[in-house]
């Protein structure tokens, strides 16, 4: 029996943690390294870092405060936003970071794709892909914080992706960021039946059968959660935490 990777993922803006919902409204979590501290003692499997703004504002990655929080890890650590040139994911690298997720750069080129992965290896490379569902248009791939809409189908980006050299996709369905009312399970099965690289499931968990739902029913390899970690309640008052040791057996279900 199998269990599939379960990461946290922290969004950072101006170096503080927040969540947020379908993109939007981003309501403040706290400091990152205290963040990183209590996942810690969880034993989390891996973490996800994501700066929500570095993109959309065309700046590099704040190194100082990835520095700071890789340093504090126990967990392998995958860092994203901002990543535009191999430099930058030698620093990145050289910072304590174990994996970078290229996202919006790839809307330009995939070379950065293949490059890094000659130079770092596949394993340290993943790419993101965000996704929108139309009424009418179907899946669509975003970019720039889901302000920039792609002309590939998100099946052909896949491929291109894999075939670019990523060694893992982050799939993330806006719609459900932070709505924890399930993985988007279709689009799980499409890009998990596409490639043959490890797709992360992100965007919508909210229960342990979530994740679940996304491994044996979406194809998913690994599982991210954000609002299921740092939210409790309907009111959703901050309060970071992990799966139980129960619940953690709970994902023993999924054979190789």
């Amino acid at each position: 029996m199998y269990r599939a990777r379960v990461i946290p993922t922290l969004l950072l803006s101006q170096r503080g943690l927040v969540k947020t919902r379908k993109f939007k409204d981003p309501v403040y979590i706290g400091d990152p390294v205290n963040a990183v501290r209590i996942f810690n003692e969880k034993e989390v499997d891996e973490l996800v870092v994501l700066d929500i703004n570095a993109s959309r504002e065309g700046r590099e990655p704040d190194y100082e405060v990835i520095s700071e929080i890789a340093s504090e890890c126990f967990m392998p650590v995958a860092y994203g936003g901002g990543i535009r040139t191999l430099e930058q994911i030698r620093k990145l690298l050289r910072a304590g970071v174990e994996k970078v997720v290229i996202n919006s750069a790839l809307a330009e080129s995939t070379e950065i794709l293949t490059e890094a992965s000659r130079i770092f290896g596949s394993q340290a490379i993943m790419a993101g892909i965000d996704v929108r569902r139309g009424l009418l248009t179907g899946y669509k791939v975003v970019v720039r914080s889901a302000s920039v809409e792609l002309k590939h189908s998100v099946a052909d980006y896949a491929r291109i992706l894999e075939g670019a050299g990523a060694g893992e996709i982050l799939l993330n369905n806006v719609d459900r960021d932070g709505t924890m009312a399930g993985y988007d399970i279709d689009l799980l099965r499409l890009v998990s039946g596409t490639v043959k690289i490890p797709v992360v499931a992100a965007g919508g968990a909210g229960t342990v059968e979530h994740l679940s739902q996304a491994l044996n029913d979406g194809g998913a390899a690994a599982v991210a959660a954000g609002a299921m970690f740092v939210f409790r309640g309907k009111h959703r008052a901050v309060l970071i935490g992990y799966l139980t040791e129960a619940q953690k057996k709970e994902l023993l279900i999924r054979k190789r």
